[in-house]
C-alpha cells in the first residue's frame, strides 16, 4: 500500500505566493506541464491541509513552484517519505542498492530493511539519512535498545557485531561506543551500592540507573556523535 507523502501545506502556500501566483494558475500548470487534471480549489484543499497530493502530484507540483519535491515535505520519517524528498525513483533507488526495484518496493511497504551492512551505508549516503533517521524509518529501534541494554549490562563485547549489523556505522565506532556506555552505566550500578543510613543515596543512584536504560538508544546516538 502507498501512502501519501507527508506534505507541507504551509511551504507551498509560501512558496506559491512568493512566485505571485494564484491557485488557479498553479492548477493550469499542473495541466499544462504534467498533464494533471487539478483544479484550484484542489491547489488550495492542498494548502488548508485538508487534502494531500499523490506522489506525482507533488513532483508536478515542485516542478511548478520551481523548488525541490524536498522544500514541500514535512520531515521524513519513512523509507518513502525520505525517498521522495531526494526526488528517486523506485528504480533508480535500487539500481543503485544493486537489487531489483521489486524487492526494494517490498522493504518500503513493509518498513522493514532486508539489505546488508554495505547497502544499507549506500542507502543512508544516497537519501542523505543519518544512521538514527535510518533506524527509526525501518522501524528498528525497539531491536537496538533491547540490544544496547544488554550490552550495557552485561558483557559489551558480543554486542558489537549484532549492533553494527543493524547500525550503518563504522564498526570501531560501534565497538567504542558500546564500550563507553558500559562504562558509563556501570558507574552508575556500582554507586547504588553507596547509599547512606536512610537509603536516599541509593534511590537516586538507582533512579538514575533506570533512566539510562530507558533513554539508551538516545545515549548511543549522543556517544556516537549523531
Amino acid at each position: 500500500m502507498h501512502t501519501t507523502p507527508p506534505f507541507n501545506a504551509p511551504a507551498a502556500r509560501r512558496l506559491r505566493e512568493a512566485l505571485g501566483m494564484a491557485p488557479g494558475h498553479v492548477a493550469y500548470g499542473l495541466g499544462a506541464q504534467y498533464g494533471l487534471q487539478i483544479t484550484a480549489e484542489t491547489v488550495m484543499a492542498w494548502e488548508r491541509g485538508v487534502a494531500l497530493p499523490g506522489e506525482r502530484e507533488l513532483t508536478a507540483l515542485a516542478g511548478v513552484l520551481w523548488c525541490a519535491p524536498g522544500e514541500l515535505l514535512a520531515a521524513a520519517s519513512t523509507l518513502r517519505e525520505h525517498r521522495q524528498s531526494r526526488d528517486i525513483g523506485v528504480e533508480d533507488l535500487a539500481r543503485t542498492l544493486g537489487m531489483t526495484a521489486a524487492a526494494y518496493q517490498r522493504i518500503e511497504d513493509s518498513g522493514r530493511w532486508r539489505g546488508n551492512e554495505r547497502q544499507a551505508v549506500t542507502l543512508c549516503q544516497t537519501l542523505d539519512m543519518s544512521a538514527a533517521q535510518f533506524l527509526t524509518a525501518t522501524g528498528r529501534n525497539e531491536e537496538l535498545a533491547e540490544l544496547l541494554s544488554k550490552a550495557v549490562a552485561t558483557r559489551w563485547q558480543a554486542y558489537v557485531k549484532p549492533v553494527a549489523k543493524i547500525v550503518p556505522l563504522d564498526r570501531v565506532l560501534v565497538q567504542n561506543v558500546l564500550e563507553q556506555l558500559h562504562t558509563d552505566y556501570q558507574a552508575l550500578i556500582v554507586s547504588t551500592q553507596a547509599w547512606n543510613s536512610a537509603g536516599r543515596e541509593r534511590t537516586e543512584a538507582e533512579i538514575d540507573a533506570r533512566e539510562f536504560l530507558v533513554r539508551v538508544v538516545e545515549q548511543f546516538w549522543r556517544t556516537a556523535g549523531i
